[in-house]
């Protein structure tokens, strides 16, 4: 029985070890829960970064999201990050440094005849960010280069896409959608129209939407799904340099940019720097100027 001890007490040890390591999981499990469910807007917070003189920028309860939990504002969140593989084979694009660019630029007002730059629209309570500045950019484009002032469909890469992209609703890859774009066009908004017409006009943008079921049929019955179609001629991705994104959008037109998202961001107002350690996820807008 004495020999058997030392076995005894390291299988001891080990089950103890293994309950504070589960103790450990439970307890980060019960912390990550309840940051999910705290509001992602504090007035705390507000009011640290206000008093600060070198904050370099002013935040505010931004009301749009003032009821939102950091769970629900995540779900918006919807940028995949494109496996690396993938992103080396996609060409990239850069502009020789002799092209001067004008020391302000605004895509607005150099193709005012484009109605479609500018406006904002509204992802609802899926995250669509990914197909919605996609999209949006693509319709830029095309009133930019070849004069046509269409609203593509944000529904049919959002839907029609399906794993390629990602997954719908909750989440895709930017450079996939453009490759979609190339492969399979995008029909217009007025044949294929977004399905949330809701918006987030009530508190939390909740229930949660799942990615719509893919319909290749326009809702007008007058018009044709394929001759809805518009495509993109080629996928690329612009040199991450400043000066390469600027000569971008001055030569084509609005490009599509994802970034990280930080906490105290959904409060900005008016920034000159910003710096943050509370990472949320990846958003994707469109980049006009």
């Amino acid at each position: 029985m004495a020999a058997g001890q030392p076995g005894l007490v390291k299988f001891l040890f080990c089950l103890a070890t293994l309950s504070i390591l589960l103790a450990q999981v439970n307890a980060e499990k019960s912390l990550s829960q309840l940051k999910l469910n705290s509001h992602i807007l504090q007035n705390s917070i507000i009011k640290e970064i206000n008093e600060n003189p070198n904050a370099g920028w002013q935040a505010a309860m931004n009301p749009r999201f003032s009821n939102f939990t950091v769970g629900q504002f995540k779900h918006l969140l919807g940028v995949k990050p494109t496996p690396h593989g993938e992103l080396t084979q996609v060409p990239i694009k850069t502009h020789p440094k002799s092209l001067k660019l004008p020391e302000k630029f605004d895509a607005r007002t150099a193709w005012s005849q484009c109605s479609t730059i500018g406006r904002i629209l509204d992802q609802g309570h899926c995250g669509s960010c990914w197909a919605f500045g996609a999209v949006e950019s693509l319709s830029d484009r095309f009133c930019i280069h070849f004069g046509m002032n269409i609203s593509l469909s944000v529904n049919d890469l959002l839907a029609c896409c399906g794993f390629m992209c990602g997954a719908g609703c909750n989440g895709g890859y930017p450079m996939f959608a453009w490759r979609y774009f190339m492969h399979h066009g995008v029909v217009t908004e007025e044949c294929y129209p977004y399905f949330d017409d809701i918006g987030c006009s009530h508190p939390g943008c909740e229930p949660e939407y799942p990615t719509p079921k893919c319909v290749r049929k326009c809702v007008n019955g007058n018009q044709m799904w394929r001759s809805s179609k518009h495509y993109s001629v080629s996928a690329y991705r612009v040199d991450s340099d400043p000066y390469n994104i600027m000569a971008e959008i001055y030569k084509n037109g609005p490009v599509e940019v994802s970034f990280t998202v930080y906490e105290v961001m959904i409060s900005l107002i008016t920034s000159q720097e910003f710096t943050s350690t509370l990472p949320v996820m990846c958003w994707v807008v469109t980049l006009l100027s």
